[in-house]
């Protein structure tokens, strides 16, 4: 990172262009102020074209050796490779001296989320995991109602992330190879074990179902795991390809009322339709018909309870905290070691779910 200055956006080179990188990375890190996408790494001519014609300014390289040998002309690195990647290629580019950003989960294990944290530390370089749920419209909210204590106690916090997908679309996230990573625990229940440790803190005891529910499928599709946190909380998370009618997104009980809020965030769909942060008005936000309820003893699908406003989403927040980090010394929005802790209970939820056992951390 030599020739610098405040000034001058910081050049990011980007290691994968499927979902992760051309849905998401690459029109956040292009919409953020002091971000420059400099290089886009993929082998597949077709996404290199896409990639040409989506971010005519950047440069193209074939593999993350051609990136690394340029290391000295990048700023940042961010990973959204396939999930058996990460450890290897972060690890090169920190011994690169680069900071790095990896698409969750950083690894297939808490060790290794450990050992990356430790050399990124050594050599006094950035270490981020991208987190995006964490800036969804409903965590937000969620977030702000436990802030002003509109909930009283929390007792209970039910997270849905919920699909209708009948039918496996294969690929390396649903194959059964282990050194994949794939499988719903780990992708999607890589997003509600992270809120729920952001929102109530760690956690004492894990148990977990997990099932391969469709005809040809080869890994987890429909898995749930209850959380005990050690402030007495208790999560219940779903996570399912093989929802024929979806639940709330959220449901949170606590000592004063509770919170139930149906719908997904909309800024992924807006992401893959080509709508663009700073270029779409009303980024993140949603109608007023898919708020979610506050109150209590009356169900919100009966009109109990009263609206809450939902706040609009901000997954550009996310670039923008890792470009302050790297310039000013903010804070980093999702350390490794977050991203370890999530993963002690990954592992743990899929211990429990092969040994039929509660599994004590």
């Amino acid at each position: 990172m030599t020739g610098r200055t405040t000034r001058t956006p910081l050049r990011v080179g980007l290691v994968g262009y499927g979902l992760a990188g051309s849905v998401f990375h690459a029109p956040l890190i292009a919409a953020t102020e002091g971000l420059a996408l400099d290089t886009v790494v993929t082998s597949n001519p077709e996404r290199q074209d896409q990639a040409r014609t989506e971010f005519p300014d950047a440069r193209i390289a074939a593999s993350p050796d051609e990136l690394l040998d340029r290391a000295a002309e990048l700023d940042l690195i961010v990973i959204a490779s396939p999930n058996r990647t990460h450890v290897a290629l972060a690890t090169a580019a920190l011994k690169a001296g680069l900071p790095v950003v990896v698409d969750k989960p950083i690894a297939g294990t808490a060790a290794e989320a450990r050992e990356l944290a430790a050399l990124a530390e050594q050599h006094g370089l950035l270490l981020s995991v991208f987190q995006n749920r964490r800036w969804d419209n409903d965590f937000l909210t969620l977030r702000k109602l436990l802030a002003e204590g509109e909930l009283g106690d929390v007792w209970r916090f039910e997270s849905r992330f919920e699909r209708w997908r009948p039918q496996p679309k294969g690929g390396w996230r649903e194959s059964g190879d282990p050194a994949e990573i794939g499988g719903l625990l780990y992708d999607l229940g890589s997003h509600v074990v992270d809120q729920a440790l952001t929102l109530f803190g760690p956690v004492t005891s894990v148990y977990a179902e997990s099932d391969i529910r469709r005809p040809g499928a080869e890994t987890d599709d429909d898995t749930f795991i209850a959380l005990t946190h050690a402030n007495g909380v208790r999560s219940h998370l779903y996570v399912s390809a093989t929802t024929a009618q979806l639940g709330p997104r959220f449901r949170v009980l606590g000592s004063k009322a509770g919170y139930v809020k149906y719908g997904l965030d909309p800024q992924e769909a807006d992401l893959r339709d080509g709508k663009r942060p700073g270029a779409t008005d009303g980024w993140g936000e949603e109608p007023e018909s898919l708020y979610g309820r506050i109150g209590s003893g009356e169900s919100p699908l009966t009109g109990g309870g009263r609206p809450e406003p939902t706040l609009p989403g901000d997954y550009p927040a996310y670039y923008a905290a890792v470009a302050a980090a790297l310039r000013d010394g903010a804070p980093n929005p999702v350390t490794a070691l977050e991203a370890a802790a999530a993963l002690d209970v990954l592992e743990a939820a899929r211990r429990s779910a092969r040994d039929g056992v509660t599994v004590t951390l």
